[in-house]
């Protein structure tokens, strides 16, 4: 075994009151990639910023091997002075590092370079920062959820990324996907102390559930050795006689254990609220089409969603995915087609960009929206306190701004708030930002039985797969050209079928790849000849009537599709569907080269 390059041995850490970290520890070898999981406020983070120098503990051992370059990406970049985001890239470099991986990463990242500092959202400025902490390679990577604001294209590319790079990594990530891909081994944080399984994510779930039985286990055996020696203090005969000092010691002792033993923090309780259902057809879009300026967003897209659906949107940024969430809720108009909303809809949202939160305001005035001390949940008047201990707010909170909490506690209170209204459709913007794992599983469960319907926006690929029945996604999601196709199903299920349409379109242009070279030797054979030969002139002028006739066909296969029933009922058939419309795409493609190819020959002949 290699000799660790960083590692923090019995790190103890408080802010007044009960102990943040009571001793923690992590070990770095070269090259291990360790993920860090915990619940919102357990102190992943401070043992991040301790291991990389930026914080200190109030006792403990910190060792970071002398050779070794350490690298942080903190959630909030610190852009000092510098004019552009390549120069704030370019200054994490050290001596001998290549300039070159800047512009690589920035790319890979969707930024240019020349951006201003002040110009970034808060997602450029974290990819901005990411791209500073992975251009030098360092020996060890502390990555605070490396994920956030990446669309997936992003995501996978970054898998690739850290996997393929020599550098030692911790990483704090609520994706799980993620999770598993990079990690060969876990460290836990719980109620301030860690525990290490030298395994990668995948394994943890399942490894944390035997540890608490059997820490619930030892509990109990605990009370019922206590309870023995309260019986013989009270009846042993040896008891009345003389009082044994040492037994009595032990079990004073064994008191104390029992009470200090801190249990796991509890799970979040919380269903949402049930408004009276809505019509059985929710939202209607027929041929909707959307564009600003010269670039199409939407193409003609038609969808049927259905009370009791629950339709995930997945896409690059810059898709569109926004734009089309808003036409299907009626809140921006389509430039063509038609938008029809169902009858009796309350919708409760859940915004990306948490504009909803005044950081001024105390969680208590949030979640009553200033209306006194109670709020109406199902039906009944609940108080403030008690409705923030379902959601792991401590009743003292109360009065706290807002602007005080962390990043996964702001995320939580914006989830009690929504799910303490009623509705039958939920808008789910990029949900699962800053949640803890037991969250996440809070809400998979609340929207998976969720009695309404469900449009929700993620780039986390395992809460899609646990919740959704259908998933829209561009038709060409590398370069997205305002086409989008509904898939039955999550995003494995969605990716299965796009590489089944795949294989049947390969299988089709293999069968034509013949006839097609044959078509290309001829114009070029053709050339010297002075004039087009009938065929090719037969060719041209017929080849705009058979494009129009393809894309019409093509269009319809698109409209069929839309049924968000048809996988269920016809998955055959609707894979049948999907090939014949791929092979119909390349077909049109080939079309229009080969028109495209004789009409610059004509014009050269005639010229």
């Amino acid at each position: 075994m290699a000799p660790p390059i960083l590692k923090l041995d019995d790190i103890h850490l408080s802010f007044g009151g009960a102990p943040l970290l009571d001793g923690a520890g992590l070990q770095v070898e070269p090259g291990e990639r360790i993920c860090l999981v915990g619940r919102n406020g357990s102190g992943k983070s401070t043992l991040l910023k301790i291991a990389a120098g930026l914080a200190e503990a109030q006792s403990g051992e910190v060792f970071r091997h002398p050779s070794a370059t350490i690298r942080y990406l903190e959630q909030s970049p610190d852009f000092g002075e510098f004019s552009t985001v390549q120069a704030y890239a370019e200054a994490g470099l050290g001596p001998g590092d290549d300039p070159y991986r800047v512009t690589y990463l920035l790319s890979h990242l969707g930024l240019t370079g020349e951006e201003h500092p002040s110009t970034l959202s808060g997602g450029e400025a974290r990819r901005a920062a990411l791209a500073r902490v992975m251009a030098p390679e360092p020996d060890i990577l502390l990555l605070d959820e490396p994920t956030n604001h990446l669309d997936l294209t992003t995501i996978e590319w970054l898998e690739g990324e850290l996997n393929g790079s020599r550098s030692a990594l911790v990483v704090i990530s609520h994706d799980r996907r993620f999770l598993e891909k990079v990690s060969n081994a876990t460290v836990w944080l719980d109620r301030g102390t860690s525990r290490r399984l030298d395994r990668g994510f995948a394994f943890f779930e399942e490894w944390r559930d035997k540890v608490l039985e059997e820490e619930e286990i030892e509990q109990h055996k605990l009370g019922r050795a206590i309870e023995r020696e309260e019986h013989w203090l009270r009846y042993g005969v040896t008891a009345r006689r003389k009082r044994n000092v040492r037994r009595l010691g032990e079990l004073h002792a064994m008191r104390a254990e029992y009470r200090s033993h801190k249990g796991p923090q509890g799970t979040v309780q919380a269903t949402a609220v049930d408004a009276r259902e809505s019509g059985k057809l929710v939202v209607e879009a027929e041929k909707i089409t959307k564009s600003f300026g010269e670039r199409t967003v939407v193409q003609p897209f038609s969808t049927r969603i259905h009370r009791g659906d629950r339709i995930g949107l997945v896409g690059p940024n810059g898709a569109g995915k926004t734009t089309l969430l808003k036409m299907l809720t009626g809140q921006l108009a389509p430039d063509s087609g038609t938008i029809k909303l169902g009858t009796n809809l309350q919708i409760a949202t859940l915004d990306q960009k948490r504009e909803d939160l005044n950081l001024e305001d105390t969680l208590a005035h949030y979640l009553t929206d200033g209306r006194g001390e109670n709020l109406l949940v199902n039906g009944e008047q609940k108080h403030v306190t008690g409705y923030m201990k379902d959601f792991l707010f401590q009743p003292e909170q109360a009065r706290t701004p807002i602007r005080n909490l962390s990043g996964g506690e702001r995320a939580r209170l914006m989830l009690a708030r929504i799910l303490a209204r009623p509705s039958n459709l939920l808008i789910l913007d990029e949900p699962t930002n800053d949640l803890d794992i037991e969250t996440l599983d809070l809400l998979q469960e609340i929207v998976s039985g969720f009695a309404g319907t469900v449009i929700l926006v993620s780039h986390d690929r395992d809460f899609l797969d646990r919740t959704v029945t259908s998933t829209i996604v561009p038709a060409n999601i590398e370069a997205p050209d305002g086409r989008w196709i509904e898939y039955a199903g999550g995003y494995s299920d969605m990716l299965a079928q796009r590489r089944g349409a795949e294989q049947e379109r390969k299988k089709a242009e293999k069968a034509a790849e013949k006839p097609k070279s044959e078509q290309q030797a001829k114009p070029a054979a053709d050339k010297s000849k002075g004039k087009l030969s009938y065929k090719q002139k037969f060719a041209l002028e017929n080849l705009p009537k058979q494009m129009e006739e393809a894309e019409a066909k093509a269009a319809k296969i698109e409209e069929k599709m839309a049924d968000p029933n048809l996988f269920t009922k016809d998955p055959a058939g609707f894979n049948k569907l999907a090939a014949e419309l791929e092979a119909l795409r390349g077909k049109i493609t080939a079309m229009e080269e080969e028109w495209l190819e004789l009409e610059m020959l004509r014009e050269e002949m005639e010229g």
